[in-house]
């Protein structure tokens, strides 16, 4: 004896009602066409720019002084990005010292760094050493960071 709580299959149509009726049950489900609207246009004045250099910043705050657990943007290290329409960027740096270990790695890494930036085309570094490093160039975060406040 069957179960009572199974149901009956209809039998299938032929293949031709069976087309017919895949093509009405999606035009039934095709939403209705409508026009789309314009893209929104960026707000008079905006500038590209802006949010690419929060990034780069963002990016240069992933590099770290290896014998200073504090990223080298609060510690002063960055004296300049700026960005070019070509969207190409140059940093003037300076390390804590001239005879820092890592002078011949760090630039680097903050290039690289940037280089991933979406958008970002071309990244030039320039190790700088006028003004000198010193403690005061150092964000309030990172005194805290480092107990010298």
């Amino acid at each position: 004896m069957p179960d009572e709580a199974l149901t009956q299959r209809p039998m299938a149509p032929n293949p031709a009602e069976a087309e017919a009726q895949l093509k009405a049950d999606a035009a039934s489900e095709a939403p209705e066409s409508k026009d789309f609207a314009p893209m929104p246009q960026p707000p008079e004045g905006y500038d590209p720019r802006e949010e690419i250099m929060d990034r780069v910043v963002a990016a240069i705050k992933t590099c770290y002084d290896p014998e200073i657990p504090v990223d080298i943007w609060e510690l002063g290290l960055i004296y300049r990005v700026d960005m070019d329409g070509q969207r190409n960027v140059e940093i003037d740096m300076t390390l804590t010292s001239p005879m820092c270990p890592v002078a011949g790695e760090l630039p680097e890494q903050v290039r690289q760094a940037v280089l991933g930036v979406e958008d970002v085309n071309e990244v030039k570094i320039e190790l700088v050493w006028e003004p000198p490093w010193h403690q005061g160039m150092m964000s309030e975060e990172a005194r805290l960071q480092l107990d010298m406040f």
